[in-house]
């Protein structure tokens, strides 16, 4: 299957293992990390290690965080000849502050994310879009495509009903499942809810058609598990598995992107996921 991931390029950089500062504190003991991030090139970078072959489209600014934020994409093989290069705009960065138990907080510098342009064309079986990029730019490019569109509901902004009511699969979490509300009633797809340890549910109109819950892990770092997440679900959909299948499936794979820190270096090959689906049965 080919994959066409339309999002943000970021890098990270990460302090972890403080604790998380409440508002005006100032905490010490943290160990630095810079890793490939934004949640279009997470997800793009998950779908490769789970066997897709993938392109991404987006935008970085003309400067060294650029080679940096696409370095692991270009090394497993990602098709990167739709990324843009910005003149003006920086490359995109996210700050992150990851605590010992894995909980994170995020705080994103868009940069040349913000210029993002509608692709004239995608060749793909499916496309998978996010919303650290314009929300027109999205609402368009899911408009136009003629494959299966999957939008990751992140983070929580208000977005055109049309997007809402056109896409193939929406997938939020549990705060972004409150902020859009109703809203999601009116999606004529798929809704996948993910619900962290408790795992995930795959709703169509009002009736729950799929549920899982993910294997016991050792979590280090929860950062990019929900982009493993939306890309393993997108696989297990386009690759003809069943909505149950699917859904068990990427609720393994973001699991195991728990086990390890950082957002791209996390993402779990595809038979990392089948051993660990094997092992639990």
């Amino acid at each position: 299957m080919k994959i066409a991931v339309l999002g943000s390029i970021n890098l990270d950089i990460v302090a972890s293992g403080a604790p998380l500062p409440r508002a005006g504190e100032t905490v010490s003991g943290a160990a630095l990390a810079q890793h490939p991030g934004g949640k279009g090139a997470n997800q793009a970078y998950a779908a490769l290690r789970l066997g897709a072959d993938t392109a991404l489209f987006g935008r970085v600014g003309s400067d060294a965080f650029a080679e940096q934020a696409l370095d692991r994409l270009r090394r497993e093989g990602a098709d990167l000849g739709q990324v843009q290069v910005d003149a003006v705009l920086p490359t995109g960065v996210a700050l992150i502050a990851v605590c010992p138990d894995g909980e994170n907080q995020i705080t994103v510098c868009s940069g040349a994310n913000a210029a993002v342009a509608v692709p004239q064309t995608v060749e793909a079986d499916a496309l998978i879009c996010q919303l650290e990029i314009p929300r027109a730019v999205v609402a368009e490019a899911i408009a136009a495509f003629g494959g299966f569109t999957v939008v990751n509901l992140a983070p929580a902004t208000p977005v055109p009903d049309a997007l809402i009511e056109s896409a193939d699969l929406l997938i939020v979490n549990e705060t972004e499942a409150a902020f859009y509300g109703e809203s999601l009633h009116r999606a004529q797809g798929l809704v996948a809810l993910t619900l962290g340890a408790r795992g995930a549910e795959l709703w169509q109109g009002s009736q729950r058609i799929a549920q899982a819950s993910p294997p016991a892990v050792t979590v280090v770092d929860t950062t990019g598990a929900g982009d493993v997440f939306v890309a393993a679900l997108t696989v297990g959909l386009v690759g003809r598995m069943t909505p149950q299948d699917a859904l068990t499936f990427a609720c393994a794979a973001g699991a195991l992107a728990t086990t390890r820190p950082g957002a791209q270096p996390s993402a779990p090959t595809r038979a990392e996921v089948d051993a660990l689906l094997e092992d639990r049965r």
